[in-house]
């Protein structure tokens, strides 16, 4: 089933927290002067124009990006985040939003490299035509990020940073994303990856996070947000999470400071909150 398509959900509250972390975690590696190798497995379309007709269908981008955009006073993390996406509308309105594959393009380095991996064939195109310059650094792949994941680990430069956002339309997704994480550590233990995932009332995203955490990495970091009290029929995206396997350690600290944030522009009702967690010795 490739039926996803993000363009419908481009900027919304879990864009908000999936990139802002990313950025955070972007700048972190990028401190170090040694070559780094970035991995989106389920890289999208890669830009979204927020007055599409799939983006103003659904406008949640209005409350996400757009309740930060622009906003003075904000906590580092989300300041950073917000001066990116600034930088992708050149300082205008709030017209385009960047999806990670940009976002890890802003970060690359001379020697750095970027592998994007994107199954469906539409938002394939799309993601030909945002690097149509034909960047070296960069190599786009129409396939299973999953599975090509695992020929690029251990990469040559020793570093890497894998983000892992299925859409999570199949069952199945809960357990490949186990099962790829399982893998990865397996032959790059010492790799940052970074994981997505919807908080819904489903039994497996429900247990997602602490599969993955069972998995013992070196280090990890747990972070969710609800926006909302989840649906009484079950049904919709009441929230969205994250885990980090070998995070920065400036993270926890940062998203301690930025969460409540969070919770207090992007919360539609009295029941937002986050959580936090982390273990790295």
């Amino acid at each position: 089933m490739l039926s996803y398509r993000h363009a419908f959900h481009a900027g919304n509250h879990a864009d908000v927290l999936k990139h802002a972390v990313l950025l955070a975690v972007l700048d972190h590696l990028g401190r170090k002067d040694k070559p780094l190798t970035l991995v989106d497995t389920h890289a999208g379309a890669g830009r979204y124009a927020l007055d599409s007709a799939h983006a103003d269908k659904t406008g949640e981008w209005r409350d996400g990006a757009a309740r930060l955009f622009g906003r003075d006073g904000l906590p580092a993390l989300l300041d950073r985040y917000c001066r990116a996406i600034a930088g992708f509308n050149r300082g205008g309105p709030l017209r385009f939003y960047p999806g990670s594959p940009l976002l890890m393009h802003g970060a690359l380095r001379a020697d750095d490299r970027l592998r994007l991996f994107e199954l469906h064939p539409t938002d394939f195109g799309f993601l030909e035509k945002a690097f149509a310059a034909g960047d070296r650094r960069v190599v786009l792949a129409r396939e299973d990020g999953f599975r090509g994941l695992r020929a690029l680990l251990p990469p040559p430069s020793r570093r890497a940073l894998v983000m892992i956002d299925p859409a999570y339309e199949r069952r199945e997704d809960y357990a490949a994303v186990v099962d790829t994480l399982h893998d990865a550590l397996r032959r790059f233990a010492g790799g940052c990856y970074m994981v997505w995932y919807p908080r819904l009332q489903k039994a497996e995203s429900k247990l997602l996070a602490g599969r993955l955490i069972e998995l013992a990495p070196p280090s990890w970091l747990h972070v969710w947000l609800d926006v909302a009290r989840p649906s009484p029929d079950g049904f919709g995206m009441h929230g969205s999470g994250l885990v980090l396997f070998n995070p920065p350690w400036t993270l926890p600290r940062d998203l301690a400071e930025a969460m409540p944030v969070l919770v207090d522009r992007l919360g539609r009702d009295g029941h937002a909150r986050f959580g936090l967690d982390s273990h790295m010795p």
